[in-house]
Order: C-alpha cells, then sequence, then structure tokens
C-alpha cells in the first residue's frame, strides 16, 4: 500500500521550453510590471525586458532617451504609438491589453488654476504626441480649449517636468505615473488634481508583427510570454509586492512612490471590448496632427490580431 501510495504521487510535468523571447518596452514606467514579472518568473524559457518600444519591432531607431538598440519578438506601447508606427508598418499588430493606466492633470492653483478652463496661456509640461498628449487634448476639449490655447513643454528626462514645476517654470505637468504623482508631491497645498476618469483611459498594449506570428518558432514564444502575462496579472491583482520592487528596480523609482501611484493603473491582462473603437477615434487624432487622411475601420481592424492571445487562455494557468 505504502508502494501504491508513493506511486500516485507525481511531479508535475515540465513546461516546455519555447526559448528566448526578446521583450522591449519602457522600463520606466508602471504599466511594465506584470510584464517584468511574467519574464522573470512565469515564462518557461529565457525572457529578457530591455528598455525599447515598437520602434525595436519595426526596425526604426530607438527613441531617444526611451529605448535601446536590438530587435524584439514583442514589444509593450501604448495604443497611440502603435498608431503611428503602424501609418509606415502596417504589419504591426496589437495582440492583448496588459495594463490600463488613468491620467490625471497635476497644476499649480497658485498659477491662477481652479478649472480646466484656467489652463488657457500656460506652460505645460507634456510631450503631445504621446497617449499622455492625447488625454490632455481630451480635456482642454472639454472646455473648448485646444493645444493652441496653451504652452505645451516637452522635457526629458521626465524627472525634469517636476523639478520644473517645483522651480515655476512649468505651471501643469500631464504625463504618466511616477513623474504625475512626484509633481503632486512637490507641489503640496497648492496643489489641484483633475481627474481623467471618464475621459480616456491609457490602453498599454503588447505587440508584434505578421511576419512574427507567421513563424512558428516565434509564434509560440510568443504564445507563451502571453500566457506568463497573464499568470503574473493574477498575481499582482492579489499580491503586487514582488511587481512592485521590479518596477521600483527597473525605473530606479522611490519604493514609496510606487506604492502611492499604483492605484492609478489596472492590471487587465485581456482585450479590451472596445480596443477597436479607441484606435478609431485616436486615429482622426493623428491623422490630423500628421497632415494625412485618416484610415478606415476596416484598415484599423487589421491591426489587431488576438489569435496568440486566445491560444495562451487555451493553455490555462502555468500551461
Amino acid at each position: 500500500m505504502l508502494l501504491a501510495s508513493c506511486a500516485a504521487v507525481q511531479e508535475p510535468a515540465p513546461q516546455p521550453d519555447p526559448g528566448p523571447i526578446a521583450v522591449y518596452g519602457n522600463v520606466q514606467t508602471f504599466e511594465i510590471a506584470s510584464t517584468l514579472l511574467a519574464a522573470e518568473e512565469f515564462y518557461p524559457g529565457e525572457a529578457t525586458v530591455r528598455m525599447g518600444s515598437i520602434a525595436n519591432l519595426v526596425g526604426e531607431p530607438p527613441v531617444p532617451g526611451f529605448g535601446e538598440e536590438g530587435e524584439a519578438d514583442v514589444a509593450t506601447n501604448a495604443e497611440t504609438q502603435a498608431l503611428r508606427y503602424s501609418v509606415k508598418h502596417p504589419n504591426l499588430r496589437i495582440l492583448m491589453t496588459v495594463t490600463e493606466g488613468l491620467y490625471r492633470v497635476v497644476a499649480r492653483r497658485s498659477a491662477g488654476i481652479e478649472s480646466m478652463a484656467d489652463m488657457r496661456g500656460k506652460r505645460v509640461a507634456t510631450i503631445p504626441q504621446t497617449s499622455a498628449g492625447y488625454f490632455f487634448k481630451l480635456m482642454l476639449e472639454r472646455e473648448g480649449l485646444s493645444y493652441a490655447d496653451i504652452e505645451a513643454v516637452s522635457i526629458v528626462p521626465l524627472a525634469g517636468m517636476t523639478e520644473a514645476l517645483e522651480a515655476g517654470e512649468v505651471d501643469a505637468v500631464v504625463i504618466w505615473e511616477p513623474e504625475s504623482e512626484n509633481a503632486a508631491q512637490v507641489l503640496g497645498d497648492d496643489l489641484i488634481v483633475f481627474s481623467g476618469e471618464g475621459v480616456y483611459r491609457e490602453l498599454f498594449n503588447l505587440n508584434s508583427t505578421a511576419e512574427k506570428l507567421a513563424d512558428p518558432v516565434t509564434r509560440k514564444k510568443i504564445v507563451y510570454f502571453i500566457r506568463a502575462i497573464l499568470d503574473a496579472s493574477e498575481e499582482v491583482r492579489s499580491d503586487p509586492a514582488r511587481a512592485q520592487q521590479l518596477v521600483t528596480q527597473s525605473g530606479e523609482f522611490d519604493p514609496q512612490d510606487v506604492v502611492d501611484s499604483w492605484e492609478h493603473h489596472a492590471w487587465l491582462a485581456n482585450v479590451p471590448d472596445d480596443l477597436l473603437d479607441v484606435l478609431v477615434v485616436q486615429e482622426q487624432w493623428l491623422a490630423e496632427r500628421d497632415d494625412r487622411e485618416p484610415r478606415t475601420r476596416e484598415q484599423l481592424a487589421t491591426l489587431i490580431d488576438t489569435s496568440v492571445y486566445e491560444e495562451a487562455v487555451a493553455l490555462g494557468a502555468g500551461g
């Protein structure tokens, strides 16, 4: 009976090693936390996460200050950048949404700002061509304003935005975390915040290319990495401690800033029902900025390929 009992206890079957995968994304954003955790603890092969973006997927030069050289198998970016790069590279594919980010406008009350309508004539630290810039455009439009009514100030590295706000060189900051939190902290009692809830939320997506999805070897890596993100996201939702440590290390953040800013993110790891709708609306804005014709809904639909996500879901947890 003892022998039979021992025989019944079996070790879990080892997961297959799909091979090394190259992941690129902005490691100085909180949105990448679950991706970092997926690479460290859940992907069954070797996964490296490097500073970069969709540029590393499509052979474009790295964005100065936000990337390094190298070819990606998958890359993270907000939906804004997928739209921008896919004009020249229609082979780009959005696979899933990893994280949802909620933005806010952080402003100095003593600059005469009591409402968004008071942003007219103010100097605002933001990056207009990014998701944060798009969010600010929407916030301005609600008051009948546009970028023509404010002075947009692009500052890189992003930590300089908080420094400029503290020095009184700008009146507001509109950017992702943790700089929003840092900006809010330096203002203290002089702070006024305008939430973007119900106006816009960033869809921080995992992306690849049609060619990589068509290659059986690379496709298998991507499927298992998405499965790793699904499992990692479940852990982040239940116990974010390790993910917070990883993003603190990768971004060289203050640990308390990470904790304080965590609430402005949701670890979705799915495909939102309105993903295409978001692309269609945002495409109008980008087309106008770039002085080109906007792509149709049908054309934009080709940028979304959820087949590897569906395969990853079918693997089951820990698959």
